[in-house]
């Protein structure tokens, strides 16, 4: 784990974004449907200085990184601080660390199969601690009852069984358990048991691996 004067948490992770973003090419798909990676450097740079992250000047510029020159631009700028006054500056940790975890591996995995990277322990713990809420909003439409297991770090109860459904238990690490919360389970590693009806009825709402 870095000491407390290295870089912060969202620091690192937005240089993990920016080098995933820098290692692709502006077509290349992401695990945001819909959206290439020029699209994905747009919409973070836009979050960081305005509220209105789907704004025509976020089309305008996902446009034009089409060309590579301007895509390599945006993905410096994404790399760059924010500016001092942007919340990204002072709330970074709260507002970045699973923003920009799970974006580069929107990156890392939209067009190929890749393993889990390893993550400082600091990270580990802030992304175990955002995913009690996150959690809770992510499985609250599906009947099942869940439990996150991240072998080594704990295990959660984000949501509770309704109309007589069982509970599904969800393992894996703690990056991966983010991923299938945040709807990009068919990409992340974990693994999914209960009952046959019950896993179905969760892979309804939050889809799980292929089976």
């Amino acid at each position: 784990m870095p000491d407390s004067g290295g870089p912060s948490r969202h620091a690192r992770l937005r240089a993990g974004l920016a080098a995933a973003l820098a290692a692709a090419a502006p077509d290349d798909p992401t695990l945001c449907e819909g959206w290439e990676a020029r699209h994905l450097a747009a919409h973070v740079l836009t979050r960081q200085r305005s509220p209105r992250i789907h704004s025509p000047a976020f089309w305008a510029l996902a446009d034009r990184a089409q060309d590579p020159a301007v895509y390599a631009d945006l993905v410096a700028r994404v790399a760059a601080p924010p500016p001092r006054l942007s919340p990204s500056a002072w709330a970074g940790n709260l507002m970045n660390v699973t923003e920009f975890f799970v974006h580069a591996e929107d990156v890392r995995r939209g067009p190929r199969d890749v393993p889990s990277r390893a993550l400082d322990d600091d990270v580990v713990a802030s992304l175990w601690r955002q995913l009690g809420l996150a959690g809770r909003l992510s499985y609250r439409g599906a009947a099942p009852g869940v439990l996150l297991v991240a072998p080594g770090v704990g295990r959660r109860r984000v949501s509770r069984p309704h109309h007589g459904a069982g509970t599904v238990v969800v393992t894996g690490e703690v990056g991966e358990l983010v991923l299938h919360a945040s709807g990009r389970g068919r990409h992340a590693h974990v693994a999914v048991e209960g009952t046959d009806a019950d896993v179905a009825a969760l892979d309804a709402v939050q889809p799980g691996p292929p089976v």
